[in-house]
């Protein structure tokens, strides 16, 4: 199974949608452990995204480039740098390609993961969007690629932040606040799963 140029710029700009749906959402999750901004920061990257989706690019690497670009200038804050990095480090990955196997999403899940926590200088266990990424990637290599890539990521999503949510956030602004952070669900996990979008079911 395979992924055109154009299917992923669908994907993309559904991602976007999602992000700026989830705007009010994610501003209160974050506002018990932070800022109070991730939902805005989102949702300009997802403006950006969307306006950035509306060119029929030749490659999916072109198109993740610009949404690193579109994520770049929406905003300063940790995770707009974060997603700008992701597509940046994705885009690099499908240079040259006309089209995404299946087949490959691990390792490209692997890589951007990789990417990002060494941007982030965070780890695995931290109890951020990177565990929920890690949590699909092992989800997707446990079962393999299927036609239900969607559901997949989207089960494996929701359980880890199920499994999170009784830790303490060992980075950022949250770590602070660890002891209160227990019980909650991290605001980058909730954001993940939300880009992901809901079950085919739902």
């Amino acid at each position: 199974m395979s992924y055109s140029s154009e299917e992923v710029r669908v994907w993309l700009s559904k991602c976007a949608a999602r992000m700026i749906a989830s705007s009010a959402e994610l501003n209160a999750l974050d506002a018990k452990l932070g800022d109070g901004d991730l939902g805005a920061t989102l949702e300009k990257c997802g403006e950006l995204m969307q306006v950035a989706m509306t060119d029929h690019r030749d490659t999916p690497s072109d198109h993740f480039k610009a949404c690193a670009m579109a994520c770049s200038r929406a905003s300063g804050s940790s995770f707009g740098t974060l997603m700008a990095v992701a597509f940046m480090t994705i885009a690099k990955e499908t240079v040259g390609r006309d089209k995404i196997e299946a087949c490959e999403v691990v390792d490209y899940i692997d890589t951007v993961n990789k990417a990002l926590l060494s941007r982030g200088r965070s780890n695995l266990g931290d109890k951020t969007a990177l565990d929920s990424l890690e949590a699909i990637r092992a989800e997707i290599a446990a079962r393999g690629v299927s036609t239900n890539l969607h559901e997949i990521a989207h089960q494996a999503a929701v359980k880890a932040i199920k499994d999170f949510r009784g830790l303490p956030n060992k980075i950022g602004r949250a770590r602070m606040f660890a002891d209160k952070s227990i019980g909650l669900e991290d605001p980058g996990m909730v954001a993940v799963l939300r880009i992901i979008g809901p079950a085919l079911s739902e």
